[in-house]
Order: structure tokens, then C-alpha cells, then sequence
């Protein structure tokens, strides 16, 4: 079985069209369950998640409610996807082929965005750079495919982290098994970039990848990332 865990937090807008790509779009796997693990919506997410048959757990930030959410997974795979994204029509059947013939235990996807030239630019040097640097340096955001025993042995997401904990997740887990970049895109969302600013953004991930490659993870809140939709974290 496949656990497919997403942490939210107000996504009723979002979450029915992620719902809609797994369940519809991607009618001929059924082997799932849908883990919600929601940091207190205001709004009605929880009431669409149930209604979509998932199951509903508290959640926090990103990483509580992921790993929340693993908590209760029945799956021997998780499949870790953040709200706003959107999986293509034969997403499963692919990636379940390629997990397995490349013998991975952790792996994660191409991001392609709907926008502005600009983010295609760059979302296309994110995923060049991906796949070059898989073997010795993972990059994993938005959608995380792995191995259940590889997520308890290495802990969960640490939960300390302000910024980019996916990567840092991706890189702890690299120790304990094989990962690798599938091919199967993931649509995403721009609306960080659109409220916040493309320029202030990309800017800031760019400063938070060399901080991590010199310095390690990302503990203090030196980059002031902040998830809008959630309380205010203690700095």
C-alpha cells in the first residue's frame, strides 16, 4: 500500500484539484490511503478531506504534519506532496516502474510550473540541477517518494528547520538508501512567488542552497521564511 501524506493548513481552494488529480486522473491505481495531517484550517479543508474519504490527523508546519501524518500511515511507501501541486494522468503506474527498476528508496520529481517565462527559466535549472547532482547531493521539494523504514531510520523531517527542510530530508535519507530524480513531473503551484515577489523568492532559495552546501541545515531564521497560512513560529 501507498500512504500519501499532505500537510495542510486553509487549502480548500487547492487541496480539491490535488484530490481530483490523484483520484480521478489516476483511476487505475487504488492500492492508497490519503492522509491529511491539517494545522487547525479555518476554513474547509478538513470538511473536504473527509468527504473525500482521507484520513484526518492534526498537523503543524510542513514538517509536524508530515511526520504526523507518518505516524498512522499503513503504507510500506509514502508519498509526501505538499497541497497546491497537481500530479499528471499515469503518475502512479509510472513512477511505481521506475522506483523499483532503478532500485531506489527515496526519490523525487521534475516541478513544473504554470507562469511566467521566467519561472519556466528557472524551474528548468532546478530540475537540470536535480538530476545532475542526484548521486551526491538530492534535491527534493514539493512531492518525496520513500521507503517507510527509510523515513523511521532516519528520524522524520527534523522539525527545527526554518527553510528547505525537504532537501535537508532527501540528504539524511541518502545514508540509509538509494535515491534517485524520476522522470513523472509534478505540477506546481506559483503563489508564494506571486505574493511575495519573484525576485525576493528565487533570491532566497538560491542564498538558502549555498548555506546548506557550506553550513549544513537551516536552524535559525536567518532567511525569514514564513508559511503565511500558519500562526507565527517562535523565532
Amino acid at each position: 500500500m501507498l500512504s500519501i501524506i499532505i500537510s495542510t493548513r486553509n487549502e480548500e481552494h487547492y487541496l480539491p484539484f490535488l484530490l481530483d488529480s490523484i483520484t480521478s486522473k489516476n483511476s487505475e491505481f487504488t492500492d492508497y490511503e490519503i492522509i491529511i495531517a491539517d494545522g487547525n484550517s479555518q476554513d474547509r479543508t478538513r470538511e473536504i478531506a473527509r468527504n473525500s474519504a482521507c484520513k484526518v490527523v492534526l498537523g503543524g508546519l510542513p514538517a509536524q504534519g508530515r511526520n504526523a501524518g507518518a505516524k498512522i500511515a499503513k503504507g510500506e511507501l509514502f508519498l509526501f506532496l505538499d497541497a497546491d501541486v497537481v500530479l499528471p494522468p499515469g503518475f502512479f503506474s509510472h513512477i511505481f516502474s521506475e522506483f523499483q527498476k532503478k532500485k531506489l528508496s527515496i526519490a523525487s520529481f521534475p516541478l513544473f510550473p504554470k507562469g511566467k517565462t521566467i519561472d519556466s527559466f528557472f524551474f528548468s535549472l532546478y530540475n537540470s540541477l536535480a538530476m545532475i547532482s542526484q548521486k551526491f547531493l538530492p534535491y527534493a521539494s514539493q512531492a518525496i517518494l520513500i521507503e517507510k523504514k527509510i523515513h523511521e531510520a532516519i528520524g522524520g523531517f527534523d522539525e527545527e528547520i526554518k527553510i528547505s527542510e525537504d532537501h535537508y530530508y532527501a540528504r539524511k535519507a541518502k545514508k540509509f538508501g538509494k535515491f534517485g530524480m524520476l522522470s513523472k513531473p509534478v505540477f506546481v503551484s506559483l503563489r508564494r512567488f506571486e505574493r511575495e515577489g519573484r525576485v525576493l523568492i528565487y533570491t532566497k532559495y538560491f542564498l538558502c542552497g549555498l548555506y546548506m552546501i557550506f553550513f549544513g541545515k537551516v536552524s535559525s531564521d536567518i532567511f525569514r521564511y514564513r508559511f503565511h497560512d500558519y500562526p507565527r513560529q517562535n523565532t
